[in-house]
């Protein structure tokens, strides 16, 4: 068992941060001054300034808590919490300038190089502390040592898991377990049951142990409360692992609403900032494209008209978000008359369609009026594609997890579509693409499913 000098020593670790922390404070504002040609500086002011700074960002790196621990955590969040410290440094430093009427002392183009250069320079210091820290601990060194309440399915995930991000430093030493003679998989068969979590309070009191993970399953809800009462005492990290992997989950987190811990299940990736970026997104593509390809629609609203009487747009009421119908625009492909003859799923409809009709739903030129439903807010450019009403009906019975592919706005392509799960194909495999792209949205993931479009996502025997 490797401890070193790491963990023995982990207030000099913290105190070697903050150190570090000041130092890039400092620095990161000296060298905005000396690169920036400031008219006849005062230098005292300037001082002045950086010392202030440092003592602020003393009493709000803490209180943000930029030094907590962030082992095993992911690293936008700690980025995170540092730009929300970095942010509050500033804005109490204009704060005061603006009260002591002394803010025409200061280079605003100053201000701005040292924010934006020392919050670089912060996260790319973290970077490699980070880099070192998961190299060191993936060699064995700075280690946590931890042992597993409950040797279930639950206790088993969460020993797969540790082992698996050898980087986090945690090192199992093995399980206290409900049920006696409880068999472990082959992956987990060197990890000893080390006995019965009645006896859990006594190992830890003549054993290091620095954090218990408490791995058992809601059904024995009294048995999780006598535990963790008897851990009270204990100088340990009690640690408790939801019992979430038997649930449906998307984009499931923990979080704090009204000061209380919230476990998010089944939620909506477009909250937020990620709703803001998607419109701004979904907009500025929209326009774009409806402006490049304005010759094109009015080639096929000729089209439309000379092959056959009645309207050029078809509109059909689809699902988007949270379940709400909105009217899909679509350039009309069938005759007027054969439009209310019902619905129909896949390509029942197929037969209806006119020579240009076929022409322009193969090639998906069809829903070209769709970057129109964009611009209007009831779809995305990228998305779910959205149904009818009476399949929506249909569906959410009959297929699990359904109706989750709402939990965003609709779109004119998707993962599905270009993984080649569109129109008449198994629906099963579509909800399953759908789910994966909202459980991994992304900005870059959008653009990705945008430039595949363009290739293989436009002609396809199953578009209708």
């Amino acid at each position: 068992m490797q401890t070193g000098f790491l963990k023995e020593h982990s207030a000099l670790l913290a105190f070697s941060m903050r150190a570090i922390d000041l130092l890039i404070l400092a620095a990161s504002g000296i060298l905005s001054f000396n690169l920036i040609d400031i008219q006849d500086p005062q230098y005292n002011h300037y001082l002045i300034a950086l010392l202030t700074a440092a003592l602020l960002s003393s009493l709000l790196n803490p209180f943000f808590g930029v030094y907590r621990s962030w082992r095993g955590m992911p690293l936008r969040d700690e980025l995170r919490a540092m730009l929300i410290a970095w942010s509050g440094l500033f804005a109490c430093l204009t704060v005061l300038a603006v009260m002591t009427k002394t803010g025409h002392n200061y280079s605003r183009l100053w201000l701005g190089c040292w924010y934006v250069g020392g919050y670089g320079s912060l996260v790319l210091a973290r970077i490699c502390l980070r880099g070192f820290l998961s190299h060191i601990r993936t060699l064995g060194h700075n280690q946590r040592q931890i042992v597993i309440a409950g040797a279930g399915s639950l206790g088993q995930q969460v020993a797969q898991r540790i082992r698996a991000t050898p980087w986090t430093g945690l090192e199992l030493l093995g399980f206290f377990a409900i049920e006696e003679n409880r068999v472990l998989p082959d992956d987990l068969s060197d990890l000893p049951i080390l006995g019965s979590i009645d006896n859990l309070a006594a190992y830890i009191e003549t054993n290091p142990v620095d954090q218990i993970w408490i791995a058992i399953s809601l059904d024995k809800a009294p048995q999780i409360k006598k535990l963790i009462n008897e851990l009270a005492l204990s100088h340990c990290d009690i640690r408790y692992v939801p019992d979430i992997f038997s649930f449906q989950l998307l984009n499931h987190s923990v979080t704090e609403i009204a000061g209380l811990p919230v476990m998010n299940i089944s939620v909506s990736p477009m909250e937020g900032l990620n709703r803001i970026v998607k419109a701004i997104e979904d907009r500025g593509l929209a326009l774009m494209i409806l402006l490049m390809v304005s010759p094109l629609m009015l080639a096929l609203m000729i089209g439309v008209k000379l092959s056959s009487r009645g309207p050029i747009f078809y509109h059909q009421e689809r699902v988007s978000w949270n379940g709400r119908p909105f009217k899909m625009i679509k350039f009309r492909s069938m005759p007027v008359e054969t439009e209310s003859s019902g619905v129909s799923w896949g390509g029942a409809d197929q037969k209806n369609l006119n020579g240009f009709g076929r022409f322009i739903r193969r090639t998906s030129l069809d829903e070209l009026p769709q970057f129109i439903n964009v611009l209007l807010g009831d779809m995305s450019v990228v998305g779910p594609r959205p149904e009818r009403p009476h399949f929506v009906e249909q569906f959410k019975h009959d297929i699990p997890r359904y109706m989750q592919k709402h939990k965003v706005k609709a779109g004119i392509t998707g993962w599905a579509q270009i993984n080649g799960w569109r129109g008449d194909t198994d629906l099963k495999r579509r909800i399953e693409h759908d789910l994966f792209y909202i459980e991994n949205w992304s900005l870059g993931l959008d653009l990705k499913i945008i430039f595949m479009t363009l290739f293989k996502g436009f002609v396809h025997k199953n578009a209708r």
